[in-house]
């Protein structure tokens, strides 16, 4: 497959300021250091709880959040190394001179807070098209009725305000904004968290329907490993800032190996009465990401936790072919899970 990103020990972190001169005292670790690569074509999920850093990893890939350090490749259209880009380190201006920005694009989680209440569909949909390229009013119209078609709108839709429509169509009309300028890779932020389980359904069809039509590569954050499980080839499950495991979406659901991404898992109901529920209940908080533990973040929430995992940080390490796991225990993990239950 054709990598389309390669992220090396990226970071972001949010300054903490303090005193009368405000001058930074601490700092949030949101993403500490994670390496992945993104291939294009491809749906990765990104899961996790609330906090992981799931969200900032996907604006910092696009640049809408600058990182702290690190590197985000991209490769562009040719796949070839020798032009790779350095996101992190390139000017916007450059970015944007190049055609970047416009290949880059974010469906936002609410849509009712991300699109414009005073403006008309037809402007909100042709807002980022102005702004790459010039066309004549009769051709933008065109264009615009165009994309509602792709999302499944109409031209009724054209004349009305973002309150007008219900919470699954103005997702559409935020991905027919995303889908303007022609981009090559989308971060869907939880697109479907705040609609009804018929419409989420809906949205996740369109969305795959579009990524083979147009050609796109997605990442899809979200918390929800069930849409994981529809929509996403591979997955990367997050913690406090860390990927402790990725692999193909079948992989993690069959083979998981990681404790964390054990309990997650356990906790995903099954309709059936007559089935046992072998479900991992996690003790304890999240860890502060102010001031995240020594050795393995997750040790102190992990039954499975020894001496090296509260001194020594893992690494993201090949359990199998394709499965990466940060974990000094994943070699034993499904004897110690056997002795647990049985």
């Amino acid at each position: 497959m054709q990598k389309l990103f390669s992220l090396k020990n990226l970071k972001k972190y949010y300054p903490i300021l303090g005193g009368v001169l405000r001058r930074e005292v601490a700092a949030v670790r949101a993403l500490d250091g994670i390496d992945l690569e993104i291939y294009r074509g491809e749906c990765l999920g990104v899961v996790g709880e609330s906090g992981c850093g799931k969200t900032t990893a996907g604006k910092t890939i696009i640049r809408m959040h600058p990182p702290t350090s690190g590197q985000v490749n991209y490769y562009g259209r040719d796949n070839n190394s020798k032009n790779k880009i350095d996101i992190a380190q390139t000017k916007k201006s450059v970015l944007k001179r190049l055609g970047i920005r416009s290949k880059l694009q974010m469906v936002f989680q609410d849509p009712t807070t991300s699109l414009n209440p005073r403006m008309l569909v037809k402007h909100i949909i042709a807002e980022p098209i102005k702004t790459q390229e010039r066309m004549g009013s009769r051709d933008l119209e065109d264009r615009v009725m165009g994309l509602l078609k792709l999302v499944g709108l109409t031209r009724d839709h054209l004349l009305r305000y973002p309150h007008e429509f219900s919470g699954g169509q103005r997702q559409r009309i935020a991905v027919a904004r995303a889908i303007a300028t022609d981009p090559e890779f989308i971060v869907l932020d939880e697109p479907t968290s705040a609609l009804d389980v018929s419409v989420q359904s809906q949205i996740l069809n369109l969305l795959k329907s579009l990524q083979e039509t147009l050609n796109l590569t997605y990442l899809f954050v979200t918390h929800h490993l069930l849409v994981v499980k529809y929509i996403s080839n591979r997955a990367a499950v997050m913690y406090l800032g860390k990927i402790v495991e990725i692999a193909d979406t079948k992989i993690i659901f069959s083979k998981a190996v990681h404790p964390y991404t054990l309990a997650l898992l356990s906790a995903i109901p099954i309709p059936d009465v007559a089935h046992k529920q072998r479900r991992i209940v996690l003790t304890g908080d999240v860890p502060s990401p102010v001031n995240p533990p020594e050795g393995c973040r997750f040790h102190t929430r992990c039954a499975f936790a020894v001496e090296i995992c509260m001194k020594v940080e893992p690494l993201l390490e090949a359990a199998a072919e394709g499965h990466l796991v940060a974990c000094h225990r994943k070699m034993n993990m499904e004897k110690l899970m056997s002795d647990r239950f049985n």
